[in-house]
C-alpha cells in the first residue's frame, strides 16, 4: 500500500513539473489569453496534475 502511494506521488509530481514547464514557456500575453497570470502557474499546474 505504501509503495502504491509513493508511485502515485511520483506520477503526480512528474505531471506537475511537466505542466509547470509548459506554462512557464508561455508569454504573459498568452497566459492572459487563457485567463491566468504568471503567479498563478504553480497553482494551475498542481490543479492539473491532481486531476
Amino acid at each position: 500500500m505504501m509503495f502504491l502511494a509513493i508511485v502515485h506521488f511520483i506520477q503526480t509530481w512528474k505531471s506537475y513539473n511537466s505542466a509547470l514547464r509548459e506554462l512557464s514557456l508561455l508569454s504573459d500575453r498568452e497566459l492572459a489569453d487563457v485567463g491566468i497570470n504568471r503567479s498563478d502557474i504553480p497553482r494551475v499546474a498542481w490543479d492539473q496534475a491532481t486531476r
